[in-house]
């Protein structure tokens, strides 16, 4: 016989299924003879005493986990969920990890295919709640998750607190000796959130179109998806059609998910839509998703999944100013951006800093290389369309100029950093604000942001006329005049100076006209069009000639004798390089004099005159510097070491190399090449077969990173490399 005593309020559960309470009086009572079953005995109770089953005892487990669908191309995703339970179980503390990403990028799918390898080692149970954050009727209450997380472990309704924090405390108790996996889909904060997060070892996943950087506090493990590769989302689409079309239409089918940009959201809908129709190909559905304007409605199941109802919760949970910032950049015309776009167009670093951090949040702006912006290829189509919706025509109007402003501005900056020679004409803006971008403090980095930003500034050359501002067209293809020359850009030169060439001609401005015509005939220079370049030098001669002016008609004959040189007329040409050096000078413009000796010095070195090349470069070289045209006193010092090299004359042909190499590495790789293919003889000359071979190779690779590795230069160079490399496996 046991006695013991057991005082008021105190609550006893065992397995036995009875409830027994007692009353307020003391009693005494014993127990003997044969027991079966589970038994109390008290010897002396106040108050009540209850036997119960305990709560989420076998019968009552949770699991409620949404039905698994298969992930495509998450492995390291998943492993780094899974890298970081090993090392919370480690640690002897609770897993959490939250995954962020666009709507209808698949983070529901990938905490799914996770979880579910998990349920073996967490034989507790499965509870999700969708916490609602896009939802019309609000985010979800924390007080009423946890009731119905408290009813699946097993609680009575009529037992569970009212009270938020009884209700965390009572979860928290039921969870510290259980292995839970809880999945909360769809939070708004980091504090709805926490409230929800179990005690003890079990794992907790938190999805959310935000990021959530307050719950790393909590020691969270916070995962960014990002949409799918081309080949994965192609094994998605072929998933969802499960007939073979996608094998047998491959190129279709990567069409299309194209289109989609990876989105699995959009890939699904698609191939859903195409599942439909067994007939139909994929090539329709391309067909239909070609066009822009109806991209996103054609991406919808009515009443069901839709991209653009997605796209439209995100938009409407924004606050309004980062609101106007997503519709407005919808308006810019290039994949990716700086923040100074932004600034252009929220007025204030400040303002503009704080919208994009929402954005970013709300997972409506991807990060891009150098603190840069993106939008996924179908948020933009959303935002433009919002810009269409929810802006009037004139506010429209005016971003779209501020955008392009920011960008002449920019570049025209740029190009007074890079060439401060260069005779920069004048530029026309709107009413502002102008906001210039940082683009460096020296030629190499503003030569760096003007190739970074190359495909913006390009966009906006042929947005330019169309929206109403044909001047700012051919002004920003003479500011990136600098980078065409440098880097050797010739696709993108000719491009944008057939574009600005028409601009100013709809203007009916001589003298933009003839500025496009000289540097845009340089460029067809470069990309070996002489007789092309040649027809627009003289264009602009005649020009020149009847506006009367001198000066411009001079610079012509530099021009021109460049075309003739290269077309084989070297006589003609060697006479306007004569008449150009003459004449320059007299009409003030001493650097354009400079530049006609050394093109008559690249001429004699070409004929084999090499004294004279030394000659003629040697002047021009001083010249130039006396102008401050680093660039082009360094190309005059490649010649002159080449001269000195043809003549034998090895250490003054090696100095006059290195200098060159030093001031023209980073603002011209072409040009770079150059200096080091005339090295690499200097080399072989002095029996350094290692340096000679290394120096071929670094210029042939600057040769082809400026483009030009099909060049006559780079052959040359690429020849003696063979040759060297054929004497040393012969040793």
């Amino acid at each position: 016989m046991r006695k013991g005593f057991v005082r008021d309020p105190v609550l006893i559960r065992t397995g036995a299924g009875a409830r027994v309470r007692s009353g307020g009086q003391e009693s005494q009572n014993e127990l003997s003879g044969t027991v079966h079953g589970p038994v109390v005995q008290a010897g002396s109770v106040y108050g009540g005493i209850h036997f119960g089953a305990r709560p989420g005892s076998a019968g009552q487990t949770p699991w409620q986990l949404p039905p698994l669908i298969r992930v495509i191309d998450r492995t390291h995703e998943v492993a780094t969920l899974e890298q970081h339970r090993v090392r919370a179980a480690r640690e002897n503390r609770p897993v959490l990890a939250a995954l962020s990403g666009l709507g209808g990028v698949g983070k529901t799918t990938v905490a799914l295919s996770w979880l579910y390898t998990l349920r073996p080692r967490f034989p507790n149970g499965q509870l999700h709640a969708d916490l609602g954050a896009q939802s019309p009727e609000g985010p979800a209450d924390p007080a009423e998750v946890l009731a119905r997380f408290l009813r699946a472990l097993g609680i009575p309704a009529q037992q569970v607190p009212a009270r938020l924090s009884e209700r965390t405390a009572l979860y928290r108790s039921l969870t510290a000796v259980r292995r839970l996996v809880v999945l909360l889909d769809d939070a708004a904060t980091a504090a709805q959130v926490r409230p929800l997060l179990p005690a003890g070892g079990s794992v907790t996943v938190v999805t959310s179109r935000r990021r959530l950087p307050g719950l790393t506090v909590d020691g969270c493990c916070p995962v960014h998806l990002e949409p799918l590769d081309p080949e994965a989302a192609v094994e998605l689409l072929a998933d969802t059609l499960s007939d073979g079309r996608v094998s047998e239409q491959p190129e279709d089918a990567h069409a299309l998910v194209e289109l989609c940009a990876g989105l699995p959201l959009a890939v699904r809908v698609a191939g859903a839509r195409l599942a439909t129709r067994p007939g139909r190909r994929i090539g329709t559905m391309v067909r239909a998703l070609s066009d822009e304007h109806r991209r996103l409605e054609v991406l919808a199941i009515e009443g069901d999944h839709d991209v653009l109802a997605t796209l439209d919760v995100s938009y409407r949970a924004l606050p309004g100013p980062a609101a106007r910032l997503y519709r407005l950049l919808g308006l810019h015309p290039g994949r990716e951006f700086s923040g100074s776009v932004a600034a252009a167009l929220c007025g204030t670093d400040r303002e503009a800093a704080e919208c994009l951090d929402m954005l970013h949040d709300a997972s409506l702006l991807a990060e891009a290389a150098g603190e840069r912006h993106r939008f996924h290829d179908l948020v933009r189509l959303h935002a433009a369309a919002k810009a269409d919706a929810d802006e009037p025509p004139d506010a429209r109007a005016s971003a779209v100029r501020r955008i392009a402003d920011h960008y002449l501005a920019s570049a025209t900056r740029a190009e007074e950093i890079i060439d401060p020679q260069h005779r920069t004409m004048a530029r026309d803006y709107g009413p502002g604000p102008l906001v210039v971008a940082e683009v460096g403090p020296d030629p190499e980095t503003a030569l760096d942001w003007l190739e970074q930003e190359l495909p913006n500034l390009m966009a906006v050359i042929h947005q330019a006329v169309g929206a109403g501002f044909p001047a700012t067209c051919w002004q920003l293809v003479d500011a990136l005049w600098p980078l065409f020359l440098r880097r050797k850009f010739y696709e993108e030169c000719g491009t944008a100076h057939r574009a600005g060439l028409a601009a100013a001609r709809e203007l009916g401005d001589v003298a933009a006209e003839c500025r496009m015509l000289t540097s845009g005939g340089i460029g067809e220079l470069g990309s070996g069009n002489p007789g092309s370049a040649l027809e627009m030098f003289e264009r602009a001669a005649r020009l020149f000639l009847a506006a009367g002016d001198g000066l411009g008609h001079a610079r012509t004959l530099n021009y021109r004798g460049l075309a003739l040189q290269r077309l084989g007329r070297s006589r003609q040409a060697s006479d306007l390089f004569r008449r150009a050096a003459d004449e320059l000078p007299l009409h003030g413009d001493h650097r354009a004099g400079g530049l006609a000796a050394l093109n008559r010095a690249d001429l004699a070195l070409e004929e084999g005159r090499a004294e004279e090349a030394v000659r003629q470069a040697g002047g021009a070289r001083e010249t130039l510097e006396r102008a401050g045209d680093r660039y082009n006193a360094a190309r005059a010092a490649t010649c002159m070491g080449r001269a000195h090299l043809a003549l034998g004359r090895i250490r003054p042909a090696e100095e006059l190399l290195s200098t060159a190499l030093a001031a023209l590495r980073g603002l011209s790789g072409y040009e770079a090449a150059r200096a080091l293919g005339a090295l690499a003889t200097v080399s072989e000359r002095r029996g350094r077969w290692r340096q000679a071979r290394d120096r071929c190779r670094e210029a042939l690779d600057l040769y082809a990173s400026a483009g030009r590795s099909r060049s006559p230069d780079a052959e040359a160079v690429r020849q003696r490399l063979e040759t060297l490399e054929r004497e040393e496996s012969s040793q």
